[in-house]
């Protein structure tokens, strides 16, 4: 993405005040969190200030209006998500693919339900969000999965005509459907049955394809 939206903007400190980034991660989530909870028209900026425990004087003297926090928000849960520079490297890409997937909690997976809801409802706020969320949600792992798949490629192991580019978006893309639509948590099944009956026998192509590597 080469949007400016994918990097959180920084309103200026005043005069001799040093910014505090962890303070700034940690306002950003109570923001997160907050929009979970209430969905983003509801969120002010005094409840985000209640949520972080600071005072909301605070939150203004780093983010002017309510879009440009949300925004920073949404570009916070990016920077969250995967890190590209620390991929799985097993050799296989099923392997590779699966070791990707984290388990979480039961409190975990409901949190991320309600977050990635409460990020889809910023599209009814503002439109214009939508660029944002699909940077957020969708791009850090069909990017993480577009590098596994192309390391594949190199070593033989699926076909190389296969169009990679719209492929390495199916997991993200059946993920955001099974959170927003389903409300379904996204398990290690359900990806596996994915991996195997889906993307597998997509990215290997004719049935007669054979790996060059075993």
């Amino acid at each position: 993405m080469t949007s400016d939206r994918s990097t959180p903007s920084r309103s200026s400190s005043p005069l001799g005040r040093k910014r505090d980034p962890a303070l700034d991660a940690h306002i950003l989530n109570a923001t997160l969190d907050t929009l979970a909870d209430t969905g983003a028209a509801a969120l002010t900026m005094d409840l985000v200030a209640t949520r972080a425990g600071t005072g909301k004087a605070t939150i203004y003297r780093r983010w002017a209006s309510k879009p440009e926090l949300m925004r920073d928000a949404v570009a916070h849960f990016r920077q969250v998500q995967i890190d590209l520079n620390d991929l799985p490297d097993t050799g296989n890409l099923r392997d590779d693919l699966l070791a990707l997937f984290k388990p979480q909690s039961a409190e975990e997976t409901e949190r991320r339900l309600r977050l990635v809801t409460g990020l889809a409802s910023l599209l009814a706020h503002d439109a214009d969000f939508a660029q944002d969320i699909d940077a957020a949600v969708v791009q850090p792992w069909a990017q993480a999965h577009l590098t596994l798949m192309q390391r594949a490629a190199q070593r033989g192991e699926i076909s190389a005509s296969a169009d990679l580019s719209s492929l390495s978006h199916v997991v993200a893309a059946m993920a955001a459907y099974r959170s927003l639509i389903q409300r379904q948590p996204f398990t290690l099944g359900f990806l596996e049955a994915l991996v195997d009956g889906v993307l597998l026998p997509a990215l290997r192509g004719s049935p007669n394809f054979h790996r060059s590597s075993s």
